[in-house]
């Protein structure tokens, strides 16, 4: 009996060892008898943004709806925010809807995070002293942007990103 008893584990574990060894080794897809299912959850996405907003000393455009008493010749101003999305978060004061205008800015027919080209023709508007700087990762990829109000172009792309970047109410 122990020796019929060693055959059969012998057995088993050559066995375990073959299964293993051609577990081991990929198959492809379209050879596999059965559908492999997708992963429960997506990967997580890395959509970080910091977006610092800024006014000039005389207090126009303050950021994010800044008490009346601060326009005409308050002190310049300075906010900065966090903003993460997929899921939306952060101290933005509005994540959902900051993270909904940059996912469409994004998917527009220009990149929201390139500047206005040199070449541009430009309504000869000025929107203001505010200043914006967005900076972290967005769908992949590194950001470090600037955004001012400086001419009809520059406004139209702040514009884009509003909420992320505040409603200056034109």
């Amino acid at each position: 009996m122990p020796r019929r008893t060693a055959a059969v584990l012998a057995g088993a574990v050559a066995l375990t060892a073959a299964v293993s060894a051609a577990a081991s080794v990929a198959v492809p897809a379209a050879a596999r008898p059965w559908p492999v299912p997708e992963p429960v959850m997506p990967a997580a996405r890395q959509d970080q943004l910091t977006i610092t907003v800024a006014s000039s000393p005389d207090g126009v455009a303050a950021p994010h709806a800044a008490p009346r008493a601060v326009r005409g010749g308050g002190a310049p101003t300075r906010r900065t925010y966090t903003l993460d999305c997929h899921p939306a978060g952060g101290s933005h004061p509005d994540p959902p809807a900051a993270c909904d205008a940059v996912d469409r800015a994004a998917q527009g027919p220009r990149d929201p995070w390139r500047p206005v080209p040199e070449d541009a023709l430009c309504g000869q508007v000025y929107g203001g002293p505010a200043t914006a700087r967005v900076t972290g990762m967005w769908q992949g990829r590194r950001v470090d942007a600037s955004f001012e109000r400086t001419d009809g172009c520059e406004i139209a792309r702040w514009n884009a990103l509003v909420p992320a970047l505040p409603d200056l109410g034109e």
